[in-house]
């Protein structure tokens, strides 16, 4: 049988900014797949920290990629938030992003979409003064836009924002730079990941014996 490819595209939070190479959140999920019997490989990442939308599709020229993939996913936006990009702009870059990851993907296109996680619950954020509520409503926004997108193309959209909220800046949640998710968090996040990556796969959940 061969190992499916997996391609994970996005920034800080995909390559997993603080935490072992392993640990990151797309790291997990491939193990976690594999756990549940589906070959798949570690994945090729695709991603840095503080890209945004234009950014990662700059990179994404200059990457060498091997299409089709079995699965991509997509996580992108919180930098262009950080950096008071436009909402318009992003609506524009992102369904450019996530046409290319379908495209990549090959058919049928395997792909699914991750939320941005809200950063303003974070100490990172406290230290700074930023205003939590304003992060929050922004994240939102971005988030709206990006699910519209997602659903527009039939693409599933897994929200790990709820779960970013829910962390807070536990000490056990954050890496040291009091912003990014530790791995544990991630765990949390593939935990959340891992039926939708299954049922994009053609490997739905098994339904529970009948007593």
């Amino acid at each position: 049988m061969n190992t499916a490819t997996y391609l994970a595209l996005g920034d800080s939070y995909t390559i997993g900014e603080g935490v072992a190479a392993g640990e990151s959140w797309p790291a997990q999920l491939a193990r976690r797949l594999r756990a549940l019997g589906v070959e798949l490989a570690d994945p090729q990442i695709v991603a840095a920290t503080g890209w945004t939308t234009d950014e990662l599709s700059a990179a994404m020229d200059a990457a060498t990629l091997a299409p089709p993939y079995a699965l991509v996913s997509l996580l992108i936006g919180v930098n262009n938030q950080y950096r008071g990009r436009a909402l318009a702009e992003y609506r524009d870059e992102f369904a450019a992003l996530l046409a290319r990851a379908r495209a990549l993907a090959g058919s049928p296109a395997r792909v699914f979409v991750v939320s941005i996680p809200d950063w303003g619950v974070t100490r990172f954020a406290r230290a700074q003064g930023r205003d939590a509520a304003r992060v929050a409503g922004e994240i939102d926004a971005f988030n709206a836009a990006a699910r519209t997108i997602a659903s527009g193309a039939s693409v599933p959209f897994v929200d790990v924002t709820s779960i970013s909220r829910e962390a807070g800046d536990g000490d056990a949640m954050l890496v040291a730079d009091g912003l990014h998710p530790s791995a544990a968090q991630y765990a949390l996040w593939a935990e959340e990941i891992v039926p939708v990556a299954r049922a994009v796969l053609g490997h739905p959940a098994q339904s529970p014996p009948r007593g």
